[in-house]
């Protein structure tokens, strides 16, 4: 019989069926939230999650495009590439060998004749645990371990492909130097070396991997254009992580030609003569005093006065370009920038700063004139001047009496100068300066481009300077803490070895300490004649002398004057920029022309212009031997011809190396005879080809090859024997040193047999 159930049972309590319900709806709810989020992760956002999981089995794959060449005016090749052959290794298939290919590595290291550590360094991948040498690209492509190989080491590699599993030999693009007529022009030019992780990491950076970056001259200013654009392959990789198919594939861009102003065989002679100026001094050129000088560097510059570009840039001590081809190593890098060695890797064309002497009376002649004072008075040329108990001397105690200021200049009598800087300097109230003074010397000094960058394309150039009253103020207030001490202590790391100099220095700090701040009188007397207080570059100082020339307008010196696209087109042209006009008379400028030209006729440069021909092309010249404390002076030299129709202005300035007219002004008169084709004192048939620019841009064939105008290939000289000189070196234009029929080059694209085959039988040895 049924048992119906109690009351106690019939009385669930109302409290845990409420829980029941509660727990119920909770599941419920669970299972809602869930089912929406897996329909919106697989449904919704499905087709993102597909992407994201494909790109997970994508590797990107750059290959560096081919460096764009940097051209002459002319078209000669100063910086091209070359095919060369290269070993790389192919990580993907090393890795499965036994001990990741250790063994292999040994043996290539073997052939190549290389330690294998160096290959192991080379063929690691780059992270931030692991800095340089090392690949920053992605080991889904082959790293290159070895540049310029040997054919016969080549072809061993190639035909012996089981012994050497995951070695790749091919060909490879690599800037070189054709050096035409001998062209160095190394700082100038530029070096490169690897993009590194911070330029990788830049937000938006421009960089692949791969590419190589343009770290100082036309390679870093032109880096963008040079480069052009690498090529980018998507390649899916499995499992393992071995590339199975390409995905996707960008070829590369080559990077566009850089046409510069500079002329091959004038910067040629520039880098010849200034050398040889230096040679010449060391070994005691000037025989009137009978001692040599240390001359430890110098520079000079070759500028167009019309548009400002630069026809010539040479610098010593300089150094072989083709240091950098495929790597430098770290003692050449220590040797480019060792002190002791001159530090080579300086241009000091626009980075060294050497006070001009009396080369800057260009300037103090044009504050004086337009200052008030006479250009046909008389002025007392006496061997000293005095302000107060110091004595500032004429050059060797030189004196002329009462002269014009034409002679004051053709003869650089200094006293004339101070005298007049003096009086300048009195009417600006002397010690107690007026509210607002003139300072014609430093004002014009300024205007005259000095004491500022120039502008010039190049990286990392010098200001100069122009010491000002506004300049020593800002220096005394920054520096009279570091005097003040010097003035008590004194130099106790010199004296040891230089007691007088470590006793100057002590006075020195002792007076900068009270008044440093002051601009005296011996400050103007002393920046009056380009010492003192007055630093320039020889750039500064050729654009000074090229803007009397030309009228008064200061240009941006430039070594831009096009962009070529590789099939020759043409992507941009330089237009010469005005920055500024020297605010000088026509009157003066007549003035100063006609004095400099007196300096080359019979003034302190007429021993330099001797054999020329200065009735056919007149030369504005002027010379300057530059005192420097503990050091043997400056020399200096600066020029522009023809003075009548002026083309060029040139600067020459070599540390320790006497007398301007002595040690550079020669030198610049062999650079003038390359420019205009004199020899033996006249002028050699058809040389007016030398004298201007190229109108036209060099041809580039679709092919990318140079058609080089016939204007290049112009033999002025004939020059004969096994030692020509190097004037006449300066004619032979009719081809580079080393050119010739040479080696084919490498082509790029051939399968790894093909080129055994050809380096088997020489066609490519």
């Amino acid at each position: 019989m049924a048992v119906s159930p109690g009351p106690a049972g019939s009385r669930i309590p109302a409290l845990a069926r409420t829980r029941v319900g509660v727990l119920q709806v909770l599941v419920l709810a669970l299972l809602l939230t869930l089912g929406a989020r897996l329909w919106y992760l697989q449904v919704r956002s499905g087709p993102e999650f597909q992407q994201a999981a494909a790109a997970n089995d994508l590797r990107t794959v750059a290959t560096a495009a081919v460096r764009g060449s940097i051209l002459d005016d002319q078209g000669r090749a100063l910086v091209t590439n070359h095919t060369t052959l290269q070993v790389a290794v192919d990580l993907s298939t090393l890795m499965h060998q036994p001990a990741q290919g250790r063994a292999v590595l040994e043996r290539l290291a073997g052939v190549l004749g290389v330690p294998a550590s160096q290959l192991e360094q080379r063929s690691r991948l780059c992270s931030s645990a692991v800095s340089q040498p090392c690949w920053t690209g992605t080991p889904y492509q082959p790293i290159p371990v070895a540049q310029d190989v040997p054919a016969p080491v080549a072809i061993k590699l190639m035909e012996e492909r089981d012994q050497f599993p995951g070695i790749v030999v091919g060909p490879a693009a690599d800037r070189s130097y054709p050096e035409p007529y001998g062209v160095r022009a190394a700082q100038v030019l530029g070096y490169l070396s690897p993009v590194n992780p911070d330029e990788l990491s830049e937000p938006n950076s421009p960089y692949q991997p791969t590419d190589m970056v343009g770290r100082s001259g036309l390679e870093q200013t032109y880096d963008a254009q040079l480069r052009g654009h690498s090529g980018v392959q998507e390649v899916s990789v499995d499992n393992l992580g071995r590339a199975v198919r390409t995905v996707s594939s960008t070829p590369p861009v080559p990077g566009d030609d850089l046409v510069t102003t500079l002329d091959a065989r004038v910067q040629a002679v520039a880098e010849q003569q200034l050398a040889a100026a230096i040679d010449n001094a060391r070994k005691g050129w000037d025989k009137n005093s009978q001692h040599s000088y240390r001359a430890d560097s110098g520079a000079v510059v070759v500028v167009d006065v019309n548009t400002g570009g630069i026809v010539a840039m040479a610098t010593y001590p300089s150094y072989d370009p083709t240091v950098w081809s495929g790597g430098i190593s770290p003692s050449v890098y220590a040797h480019l920038t060792d002190p002791g060695a001159g530090t080579p890797l300086l241009d000091r064309a626009y980075q060294g700063q050497f006070a001009p002497g009396s080369t800057f009376k260009i300037v103090t002649t044009s504050a004086m004139l337009q200052d008030g004072f006479p250009a046909h008075g008389t002025y007392d040329c006496s061997p000293d001047f005095a302000i107060g108990s110091q004595d500032f001397h004429n050059f060797e105690g030189e004196a002329y009496g009462p002269i014009t200021l034409k002679q004051t200049i053709e003869v650089s009598c200094d006293t004339v100068f101070y005298r007049a800087a003096y009086d300048m300097w009195l009417r600006d109230g002397g010690n107690r300066p007026v509210a607002h003074p003139a300072d014609p010397v430093q004002t014009m000094a300024l205007a005259y481009g000095l004491g500022k960058a120039t502008g010039i394309d190049l990286p990392g150039e010098a200001p100069g300077d122009v010491q000002t009253r506004q300049e020593k103020m800002a220096t005394w207030q920054k520096m009279k803490g570091a005097w003040c001490t010097r003035a008590k202590t004194g130099y106790p790391e010199v004296a040891g070895s230089d007691p007088t100099r470590a006793a100057y220095l002590k006075q020195i700090a002792y007076e900068n300490c009270l008044d440093g701040w002051q601009f005296r009188g011996g400050d103007a007397v002393l920046e009056a004649i380009g010492q003192g207080g007055i630093l320039v570059t020889p750039l500064q100082l050729a654009r000074a002398y090229a803007a009397l020339a030309n009228g008064g307008t200061l240009y941006q010196p430039h070594l831009e004057k096009a962009i070529l696209s590789p099939d020759g087109k043409v992507v941009s042209t330089f237009q010469p920029k005005v920055t500024g006009h020297v605010p000088i008379s026509p009157s003066t400028r007549s003035f100063l022309i006609d004095a400099f030209q007196g300096v080359a006729q019979a003034g302190t440069a007429s021993g330099v212009y001797g054999g020329w021909p200065l009735n056919q092309i007149p030369v504005g010249a002027k010379t300057g031997t530059a005192d420097v404390y503990g050091k043997q002076a400056t020399s200096v030299f600066a020029s522009f011809l023809p003075a009548n129709h002026p083309q060029y202005a040139i600067a020459m300035m070599v540390s320790q190396g006497g007398q301007g007219a002595i040690t550079s002004g020669p030198a610049v008169e062999k650079i003038e005879e390359a420019l205009y084709g004199v020899q033996g004192g006249a002028i050699v048939p058809n040389a007016a080809m030398l004298r201007n620019p190229p109108a036209n841009l060099p041809v580039i064939n679709p092919d990318g090859t140079l058609a080089v105008p016939a204007s290049a290939a112009f033999d002025l000289s004939g020059a004969t024997g096994p030692n020509p000189s190097v004037a006449d070196a300066a004619f032979h234009v009719t081809g580079m040193p080393n050119a010739g029929p040479g080696p084919a080059p490498l082509p790029l694209f051939l399968p790894e047999r093909r080129y055994a085959d050809l380096l088997r039988t020489g066609a490519l040895a």
